[in-house]
């Protein structure tokens, strides 16, 4: 193999590793901000019966 054909075949797995990379960062941000969202969406949300879970009767 020739230096020209290593040097090609270098450059092609540094371009797509960097292209692999960005996708990954892509997906992290989005997902990031997806739960961002799902956490706002959770808080805006009403409990839905304040008194639910206050106390338990056992009885043997």
């Amino acid at each position: 193999m020739d230096i020209a054909a290593l040097s090609m075949a270098m450059s092609q797995v540094s371009v797509s590793q960097s292209a692999s990379l960005q996708v990954m960062s892509m997906s992290k941000d989005m997902a990031e901000q997806q739960g961002q969202q799902l956490t706002e969406m959770l808080k805006s949300v009403p409990a839905p019966h304040p008194n639910l879970g206050g106390s338990l009767d056992i009885s043997v």
